[in-house]
């Protein structure tokens, strides 16, 4: 891996368990092995290598998300792929954590990736919930951008829920329910 590639994953790592504020450069220094005079040629600084960490994260998670949303099955099946793929749940999601620095949310620049992944997330799964409706897998009752949004709210809920338990169970119970819901319009959509 060469220097970029060590400081930007090393700060990814940092963002996840630490947060922007917590993400010194000396930390990212020590993490990547790599020091002030190469990290500061590599990058402007620590808002500059942020966002190359987190438009990475989201890259990856966007790119994870759509290998399950267009996999095999119908829509409900690909949704449950989605929802029930291994995640390290007591991390919490690498972008859906970041809603919760401060500073993040506070630059435009570093929001921006962030943005774009959930509004990239609802719009995927609207399409999806909206084709399984137009192929009766679900009720044409569905309101598939509203389904969605639930989709999403619930999976970071479960993140919070499981974080604060200290138990992954939490996460599970939610994505089995919103898994029960969907299941229950695709019963009322045959």
């Amino acid at each position: 891996m060469n220097t970029s590639e060590r400081l930007i994953e090393s700060t990814r790592e940092l963002l996840w368990e630490r947060g922007y504020v917590g993400t010194s450069p000396k930390a990212i220094q020590q993490r990547s092995g790599v020091g002030q005079g190469s990290m500061y040629h590599h990058f402007d600084g620590k808002p500059d290598l942020a966002l190359a960490a987190i438009s990475r994260t989201a890259e990856e998670q966007r790119a994870r998300a759509e290998a399950e949303f267009t996999g095999p099955g119908g829509s409900l099946a690909r949704i449950t792929a989605f929802l029930r793929r291994e995640r390290d749940v007591l991390k919490g999601c690498p972008v859906g954590r970041l809603t919760q620095d401060p500073e993040v949310m506070a630059d435009p620049a570093l929001r921006r990736p962030v943005e774009e992944t959930f509004g990239w997330l609802r719009s995927r799964l609207t399409d999806l919930l909206a084709e399984g409706r137009e192929r009766g897998e679900f009720a044409p009752a569905l309101a598939p951008a509203a389904t969605a949004s639930t989709i999403v709210a619930v999976l970071q809920g479960g993140y919070v829920l499981a974080r604060a338990a200290d138990s992954t169970e939490p996460f599970d119970e939610a994505v089995a329910g919103v898994l029960g819901l969907l299941a229950a319009q695709a019963r009322a959509g045959r």
